[in-house]
């Protein structure tokens, strides 16, 4: 998915795509390689005429009038076709300059842009110097440059806009062919420029990052529909090497960086110029990821193309260079990720809020009026009154919640958080109790649907089996029908809470002679039933949170099959139509916010604090995701691919932030004190989420097949 989400997004994308296609961008690239000084002056020419380089300028000054994440939208769909010359310079200086004189009504034309990490001209009488790297100098008529002059025993940092005239440009055969750089060299009169009041270096950094991110995105984008779709028509060995795991599993690790990208640049061109601490964060967040995010998922295309894909006839690497290009002019991703550590541990977090743009206005009273009246029950009340008013589980539908869409499920949970009531988690329940009242009788439902989301009954899932982990569809334990029901024999494994359990939901093969998907049934089974044996399975945690269970000639009665006979697999995919939409939350995962407590607390070495910062982005990321799929819910589109990902990086986001936790502690996590005890079981205990639910590698077989559309 692209950076946009609004239909009026999606338009504007959809629209330059269609224009950037016709418009030849890689063939000028191509036909200008030898000529470092080629400044594809007609091709920019025809962007001046779509006014993509002024459509976030003001209207009053001649643009478009639009938002950083319009330009960020065009940006992005300009980069995916690769198009040339001084789009993102001239949009960086537009989202700085707006209504300076003179400059905006000409800055259609392009204006190059320096960026670094101070100025580097001097100002005294006259503006000199040299700045090494200028953002498209060659053939721009304005360059935005940064001078230091002298004010007593402070340096003053002072910004100008400089006509070309004023400049000598060296240009030097590009790394990015479709890009110009420049070194400038600066004698000016203070006359012929045109300040600019405060700009800083900083600033001019941060806006670059932003709008650069964009094109981030944009290229990984690329990158990654051109690898899927050549990994579904090549073949190799009799077969499209789609269909090869190795290959699946590399696309579906693309998908997930390239998602995380465009989340990133999402989020930092929707804050920009707001809140100066949220920009600051989410730039620095942009900065430790969309960067390199490009670059990986630009070689791994290559590694998917093959041979073909490492010659110079191939578009491949000129996607490469642009990424390597822009994560060069933007500067060190482990600074940006150690800073980004340093304003975690100053207490700064991304505070991501959805704007229900006052869809909730007709709903919100009588919520908060509910709300407060559940508030007042006494703790041991709470429970019942969320059940009775849908408030537990909203999404789903009358009488066991109020098929709330998503806008009232984001109102009632931030009227919860406001008045302190936290939903008790139905944990198994979340999936037996749907498939119930979709599928089972209205007794079925009746008898276990309300009691279950009240806390009378709990549930345990007797699904997986040692053979049987990932692939249910192989399992063993038998159904065999009897007078009044059937007899089930069988082991189960990993079932958390079964040792406390009332009932479990069951696969059992009931028809060993059909296809294995078509012979399964969907029984309930009392776990108090004779012939249940649960034994504890200590983990190494040393705890023992999930058990084994042995079914020996268990007898289910007739009423406690669920649907139909050998219809059970359909029924353990079951999913609600209205889904769960999850509110944003602010706070990062638990070890993450652990290992900034420890970067705050002082003493931990560079590569340990870039480390951290690379947590947090990572840890803001999954939260980003989260927010993404909200609101392309809430703008009534289907799913997208935010929540498959979101699950991939959330356990990588969690098992690698609790090993950071216990390699910062050092060699005090070889003894297992109390001041460590928590760190060390997080880190083992986490090692589960890569295999529980569907291992990883199931899963990116899942995201490569489902969402990439490669072949099985």
């Amino acid at each position: 998915m692209s950076i946009g989400i609004t239909d009026e997004h999606v338009d504007l994308a959809a629209s330059l795509r269609t224009w950037a296609a016709g418009a030849g961008g890689i063939d000028v690239v191509r036909a200008a390689e030898e000529d470092p000084d080629a400044d594809f002056a007609t091709l920019w020419k025809g962007i001046g005429s779509m006014g993509i380089a002024t459509i976030g300028l003001p209207e009053a000054a001649g643009g478009g009038g639009g938002s950083v994440l319009d330009v960020a939208v065009a940006l992005e769909a300009c980069a995916a076709a690769l198009v040339p010359g001084p789009l993102l310079g001239t949009a960086v200086a537009a989202s700085l300059l707006g209504e300076t004189d003179g400059i905006a009504a000409a800055i259609g034309s392009g204006a190059a842009v320096a960026v670094g990490p101070a100025p580097s001209l001097v100002l005294g009488d006259r503006l000199t110097g040299t700045v090494q790297v200028v953002w498209d100098a060659p053939g721009a008529p304005y360059l935005l440059l940064g001078a230091a002059a002298p004010s007593g025993a402070a340096r003053d940092e002072r910004w100008f806009v400089v006509p070309s005239g004023s400049v000598t440009v060296a240009s030097a055969t590009p790394l990015d062919l479709s890009r110009r750089c420049g070194t400038v060299t600066v004698d000016a009169a203070l006359e012929d420029l045109v300040p600019v009041p405060g700009l800083t270096a900083r600033l001019v950094h941060r806006a670059a990052v932003t709008l650069a991110a964009a094109e981030a995105s944009g290229v990984a984008r690329w990158c990654l529909e051109t690898a899927v779709e050549y990994a579904k028509v090549r073949e190799q060995f009799g077969q499209k090497i789609g269909s090869f795991q190795a290959v699946k599993h590399l696309c579906a690790e693309m998908l997930e960086t390239a998602e995380s990208v465009t989340a990133a640049a999402w989020d930092v061109a929707a804050v920009a110029f707001g809140d100066d601490d949220q920009w600051a964060f989410s730039a620095e967040v942009a900065a430790a990821v969309c960067f390199d995010g490009a670059v990986a998922v630009a070689k791994s295309c290559i590694q998917v193309l093959g041979g073909i894909g490492f010659t110079f006839e191939h578009d491949a690497h000129l996607y490469l260079r642009r990424a390597l290009a822009l994560r060069a002019l933007i500067g060190d991703t482990d600074a940006a990720a150690e800073r980004l550590a340093a304003t975690a541990a100053d207490g700064v977090r991304r505070t991501l809020q959805v704007d229900l743009d006052g869809r909730d206005d007709a709903i919100r009273g009588d919520v908060a009026a509910r709300v407060d009246g559940i508030a007042a029950l006494p703790e041991g009340e709470r429970r019942a009154a969320l059940v009775e008013t849908g408030y537990l589980t909203p999404h789903w539908p009358a009488p066991y919640g109020l098929g709330a869409d998503p806008v009232t499920q984001l109102v009632i949970d931030q009227e919860l958080a406001r008045a302190g009531v936290e939903r008790p988690d139905i944990v198994i329940a979340g999936w037996a109790l749907p498939t119930i009242f979709e599928h089972g009788t209205d007794a079925q439902r009746e008898r276990f649907v309300t009691p279950s989301l009240r806390g009378d009954l709990v549930w345990c899932q007797l699904f997986s089996e040692p053979g049987s982990g990932s692939d249910l569809a192989s399992l063993r334990t038998r159904a065999e029908r009897v007078e009044g029901g059937w007899r089930l024999t069988g082991q189960k494994v990993w079932t958390s809470v079964a040792d406390r359990a009332d009932w479990g939901i069951c696969l059992a093969r009931t028809n060993p002679d059909a296809p294995q998907h078509k012979g399964i049934s969907y029984f309930l089974v009392d776990m108090r039933s004779e012939g249940i044996d649960v034994r504890p399975l200590r983990e190494i945690t040393g705890q023992a949170l999930f058990n084994e269970v042995f079914l020996d000639d268990v007898l289910v009665p007739d009423d406690c099959l669920v649907g139909e006979v050998d219809g059970g697999w359909r029924l353990a995919r079951t999913t609600l139509a209205n889904e769960r939409i999850a509110m944003a939350t602010s706070r990062l995962a638990k070890s993450t916010e652990r290992a900034v407590e420890l970067a705050a607390a002082g003493g931990l070495t560079v590569a340990q604090r870039v480390a951290v910062g690379r947590s947090v982005a990572l840890s803001t990321v999954c939260a980003l995701l989260g927010v993404r799929s909200t609101l392309r819910s809430l703008a009534g589109q289907g799913p997208g691919p935010e929540s498959s990902v979101a699950k991939l990086l959330g356990v990588r986001n969690r098992q690698d932030g609790a090993e950071l936790v216990v390699t910062l502690l050092g060699d005090r996590a070889a003894m297992v004190t109390d001041d460590v005890r928590d760190a060390v079981w997080e880190l083992l205990n986490t090692r589960c989420l890569s295999i529980a639910g569907g291992t990883t590698q199931i899963l990116r077989n899942v995201a490569g097949e489902r969402i990439l559309g490669l072949p099985r």
